[in-house]
């Protein structure tokens, strides 16, 4: 092979200099055919600078004046406030390139960097937008504040990474380099990662879940399975709950959510049943005044009445229930009240003579030609005695 033909097979790699040369010969052409409409775009340019840059200055002095405040305002002020100077002097620039007729090489350099700054500077403020929805969202929960606050470093770096990679992607394709094979790495290396941090990544999800769903917060009690206790702390990868027993039961995100669970806090009132059985030696006028009696005490105790009846005959009582609620949502404050109104069912019961029914059974015996002996019939043996 000679070296001709070695030459030409070689790849073409662009000469930076020549097309530095070629740049400046062409911007000086420009400037000296074109000085006047060149000036006109500067003092245009310049001014779309210094306009940008004051709305910036303004939005970030709003931002610190308004702190505290959270809102789609300041969300979007925040966004503004984080505009760069690269996109605003590109703007400048493009808009000088465009209305001063620059050379198609000029054109070619603008458009590069124009079209890097606006995608970069759009990834910014779709960041900060997210970022901000994000928080506005589970601000407004102040129970939430801490596990937020532990769960923000780690959104900030899924949400930054995903809107860049999108960002850098299509940068690359505008400037017309094939991303379909980063495009198929990237997807395999996420679903590697995924599978590799399947568990972290299920437990982190279920803990957003909570926070933005919010089925419980810190400091209501709820229920599952078998399990009743008050919400301690949500963490990234766990539950903490305090048991009506006193300990510490600890339950992973994913697992928890995965369970009905029974929010108690929630509830404006809460709802008691009794069941109530008396003896079968009780009498019909007295059995019908039970549940008069019954909603009396109800409503001596603060308590509001819903209804009380006849429920059945059963083995050894007379059955009656009583349901009423009692106004709070405060679990200590139900168990008083029922513990009251059930001492007062006791108290009134007694004082009206009303006895309570517990299991027994009765023995009847009788003589070989069927006369009863026990119980004893009415003048019978005891009778008898009586007047002996």
């Amino acid at each position: 092979m000679t070296k001709t033909t070695e030459t030409a097979l070689m790849p073409t790699v662009p000469d930076i200099g020549a097309s530095i040369h070629r740049l400046l010969l062409d911007g000086a052409e420009w400037l000296t055919n074109h000085y006047v409409e060149l000036i006109i775009a500067t003092a245009i340019g310049a001014g779309i600078f210094f306009l940008l840059g004051a709305i910036k200055r303004l939005a970030a002095r709003y931002v610190r004046n308004n702190d505290d405040l959270i809102g789609y305002r300041k969300i979007i002020v925040t966004a503004i406030a984080r505009t760069s100077k690269f996109f605003m002097l590109m703007v400048s620039a493009q808009l000088i390139v465009s209305f001063a007729n620059a050379p198609a090489s000029f054109e070619r350099v603008m458009h590069v960097l124009f079209t890097i700054a606006i995608v970069i500077q759009v990834a910014i403020w779709l960041r900060e937008i997210i970022l901000g929805l994000i928080i506005r969202r589970t601000s407004q929960d102040p129970d939430q504040h801490e596990t937020l606050e532990n769960a923000m470093t780690l959104i900030r770096v899924l949400v930054t990474f995903v809107v860049f990679a999108i960002a850098a992607i299509m940068i690359l394709d505008n400037l017309g380099v094939n991303v379909t094979g980063l495009i198929a790495g990237l997807g395999v290396g996420g679903i590697a990662i995924g599978l590799a941090a399947q568990g972290v990544f299920s437990d982190l999800f279920a803990a957003l879940s909570i926070i933005f769903d919010k089925p419980f917060r810190r400091g209501e009690t709820i229920t599952y399975d078998d399990t009743i206790g008050t919400v301690e702390k949500i963490g990234l990868k766990s539950t903490r709950l305090r048991a009506v027993t006193g300990e510490e039961v600890i339950i992973s995100n994913t697992n928890l959510l995965d369970k009905e669970i029974v929010n108690f806090t929630r509830l404006a009132r809460r709802r008691t049943r009794f069941a109530i059985g008396v003896i079968y030696q009780t009498k019909p006028d007295e059995a019908r005044r039970i549940p008069d009696i019954l909603k009396k005490i109800v409503e001596d105790n603060d308590a509001v009445f819903i209804r009380s009846g006849f429920v059945g005959f059963g083995d050894s009582s007379i059955n009656f229930e009583l349901d009423f609620d009692i106004m709070s949502s405060e679990y200590e404050i139900v168990y008083e009240g029922r513990h009251r109104i059930g001492l007062a069912i006791l108290q009134t019961f007694n004082e009206e003579g009303l006895e309570f029914a517990y299991p027994t059974q009765t023995t009847f015996t009788a003589a070989p030609n069927g006369e009863m002996i026990l119980p004893y019939p009415e003048g019978g043996f005891g009778a008898r005695t009586n007047k002996d």
